[in-house]
């Protein structure tokens, strides 16, 4: 049985990209319904996913049989051959992500893992200026707009939790980590963990000047 709390936080993070403007009249019926749409778009990029990885094996098997033994059409072909196989793979993962799916669902309506989900979609939306702005500061050469969905809905979840719901940083980050792990690429979780620690460096810095 998943923990409550890490339960909320992947529904809250399902349910962020449907999420109405007035989460405050949310019920459990509207939470699965948000759930329910979310999954339908992740099985949807599964499925490209898997397409994209099927097309570019055939690219590379077709490389293989059309080519005259010449080195660089092999070497090529290995190459598609390769990334087909890696693409495959992450669809695969994903897919094992889904399979969970239904036990998110189920839960939606247990009183602590809703009123924890809530809080958070609540929580994003009262205080999204604040949230982006902290996430702002701390992406460097990156623009917050121009991140994968899934990666900016972690970190707003992450600062969220952190800055406004008395959630230690640690947890907090440790939290988005296992998030992102789960459904951003290969590079996701490395990302997410360096935003945020240095969200928490500012943070830390802010209370000390707040304090002198």
């Amino acid at each position: 049985m998943l923990q409550p709390r890490r339960i909320a936080r992947e529904l809250a993070l399902l349910s962020l990209s449907q999420m109405p403007s007035t989460p405050d009249k949310l019920d459990a019926q509207q939470m699965n319904n948000l759930v329910l749409a979310a999954v339908r778009t992740l099985t949807g990029e599964i499925q490209e996913a898997l397409e994209t990885a099927a097309a570019e094996l055939q690219r590379g098997s077709d490389r293989l049989l059309t080519s005259e033994t010449r080195a660089s059409d092999v070497l090529s072909a290995k190459a598609m051959v390769a990334d087909a196989i890696d693409l495959a793979q992450k669809a695969i993962n994903r897919l094992g992500t889904a399979v969970e799916i239904p036990e998110v669902v189920q839960l939606t309506n247990q009183h602590e893992v809703r009123t924890y989900a809530l809080e958070i979609l609540k929580t994003i939306n009262r205080r999204q200026t604040e949230i982006d702005q902290s996430l702002t500061q701390a992406l460097q050469d990156w623009q917050l707009n121009r991140l994968a969905h899934i990666d900016r809905d972690i970190l707003r979840i992450a600062v969220a939790e952190m800055t406004f719901l008395g959630i230690p940083d640690r947890v907090a980050i440790n939290e988005a980590v296992e998030l992102a792990k789960r459904y951003s690429d290969d590079e996701g979780h490395r990302f997410i963990n360096g935003v945020l620690r240095r969200v928490t460096d500012r943070l830390k810095i802010e209370a000390r000047l707040h304090l002198q």
